[in-house]
């Protein structure tokens, strides 16, 4: 057995292979000579004090054979002739809920309303350049889901969910690099994440498996509380006794059928708010105390943020942080202005973004005048079409300095900005509920104090972040994870309330598909 040993190194300690070993050795109580392999199994960056350091967890073999203590070897099978389980929803629930299904030597038929990554691309140009909206084929809808083109964090806090590792050795089977499986906050990158997805959907159909896209689920086709079919593209019927629904947080069209099918769903809380840029040097000084203007050592990461404070009673915290990203634009209909945040692999673009948000739940609702299950989703879409309005249309996105924004006053000039479509100079509080706004002027001046540099005219305060999770919840039995009214109806992951991100969509998805075989078999 390897040992396995605990360092601390400085990053330019940490870059250095002989003086990395030296240290392994130390820890290990032997000679460097004596080391035959090592391999990280994590790694961190603690960056609390001006001493920053790496931490490095590792397995060091002295006398032995090396192995890889992330080993991985999918059962991949023919699944050709199996039974079918159909999935409505190419994301990441829908891609893993696929490929449990391949182990578990069932066929998985995947229907996705939106284009394959390659050809998604035009779309989200048009977006970019035009500002143009394909309700089909955007930031949301498309194979990948969501995650596909908005960064690629691989971070969850959802350790009881499912196997974290496991789903992560799915992405480096498919192309990731196993850096990945080290990290304590992993992230692919958007450049990277498209091809990971093709690769995924390649080896479902080299299984035997279909992925059918431009396939849009109408309707659910029930026999009392049974499943019995599902409608697509609203010409063709399918016959099946279940679904795996996996459509996402922002599928409106599904919320509502569901509702109009008096299918039980329940109005959900959800956190809605703004996106935040600031050039990252501003947050790479603050965060590894050092001058502005001066190049962050090269061995350290892009900086990142983590914010959290209680205002007024309310929570007002980061969300999605993307240093060296870009804010890009996330409407999935004209007429609402949503916008989100990437960053690329090497996360070294000029700016720093992230949401800012506060939790907003059916009280809130009730005040302008939305009950009901689709209570939330009604009170999201109102706040996104008040944003197209102030920022004036072609997805531009209203915007205020940050000081303005907590002295209530129009910009007269905005800052630079990643933002394609481009940014209109407004007054935001004609855009969030006042108890949103305020939350978030008390929050920017609390940050500013925990922070330094964060509270500066020099962020760009930009509406609106309104898509961090679903509005509705479809509820399930916790047991068997089918819906608590319709037999063969499986809620899935972000869609349906049950994640929050790639990897916990990506790990209910797995539960979901062995909960499928269970109901199959049973």
């Amino acid at each position: 057995m390897p040992q396995n040993v605990t360092i601390r190194l400085s990053p330019n300690e940490a870059a250095n292979e002989k003086i990395l070993i030296k240290r392994l050795a130390d820890a290990a109580k032997t000679k460097p000579e004596n080391i035959n392999a090592y391999q990280i199994v994590r790694r961190s960056l603690d960056a609390r004090s001006r001493n920053i350091v790496n931490q490095l967890q590792a397995n060091v073999f002295i006398g032995e054979d090396f192995y890889d203590a992330f080993k991985f070897s999918p059962n991949l099978q023919n699944v050709a002739n199996a039974q079918e389980v159909y999935i409505a929803g190419a994301g990441p629930a829908g891609l893993f809920a696929a490929l449990e299904l391949i182990e578990q030597g069932l066929k998985p038929i995947i229907l996705e309303r939106g284009k394959n990554v390659r050809d998604r691309r035009r779309d989200l140009a048009a977006m970019n350049k035009e500002g143009k909206v394909n309700p089909e084929s955007n930031y949301c809808y498309g194979e990948g889901g969501a995650g596909t083109y908005s960064d690629g964090k691989l971070y969850t806090r959802s350790t009881k969910r499912g196997n974290i590792l496991k789903s992560l050795q799915w992405f480096v089977y498919f192309g990731a690099t196993e850096r990945i499986l080290q990290e304590a906050h992993p992230h692919i990158g958007t450049n990277k994440l498209p091809g990971i997805i093709a690769n995924m959907r390649e080896a479902i159909i080299e299984c035997g498996g279909e992925v059918l896209f431009d396939t849009k689920l109408t309707d659910i086709i029930l026999e009392g509380n049974t499943i019995k079919g599902i409608e697509t593209n609203y010409d063709t019927i399918i016959k099946t006794k279940s679904l795996i629904l996996a459509t996402g947080h922002s599928a409106r069209d599904i919320f509502r059928l569901l509702d109009k099918k008096k299918i039980l769903i329940e109005a959900k809380s959800f956190a809605l708010g703004v996106r935040i840029e600031h050039q990252q040097e501003l947050i790479d000084a603050s965060q590894y105390h050092c001058p502005i203007g001066t190049k962050r050592n090269e061995f350290l990461p892009p900086a990142s943020y983590s914010l959290v404070s209680q205002e007024a009673g309310r929570g007002v915290f980061s969300f999605c942080m993307c240093p060296g990203g870009i804010i890009a634009p996330a409407s999935t209909d004209e007429g609402e202005l949503v916008v989100n945040g990437w960053s690329p692999s090497k996360r070294d673009g000029q700016f720093a973004n992230s949401g800012m948000v506060v939790t907003v739940d059916e009280t809130d609702f009730a005040k302008y005048g939305f009950t009901g299950p689709l209570a939330g989703m009604q009170f999201q879409q109102m706040v996104e079409q008040k944003a197209w309005k102030v920022g004036g249309g072609s997805l531009k996105a209203p915007a205020q300095r940050m000081t303005d924004f907590v002295s209530s006053k129009l910009s007269t000039t905005l800052n630079d900005c990643s933002y394609l479509p481009g940014l209109t100079s407004g007054l935001l509080s004609d855009v969030l509920p006042i108890e949103v706004y305020l939350s978030l002027q008390r929050g920017f001046q609390s940050f500013g104090r925990k922070m330094p540099g964060y509270y500066t005219e020099y962020a760009n305060v930009v509406a609106t972040e309104s898509r961090t999770s679903s509005p509705v919840r479809i509820p399930r039995n916790k047991e068997t994870l089918e819906h608590i009214q319709i037999a063969g109806l499986y809620p899935c992951a972000e869609g349906a309330g049950y994640a929050g991100g790639i990897i916990s969509a990506a790990m209910d998805g797995s539960k979901v598909a062995i909960a499928v075989k269970n109901f199959m078999y049973k």
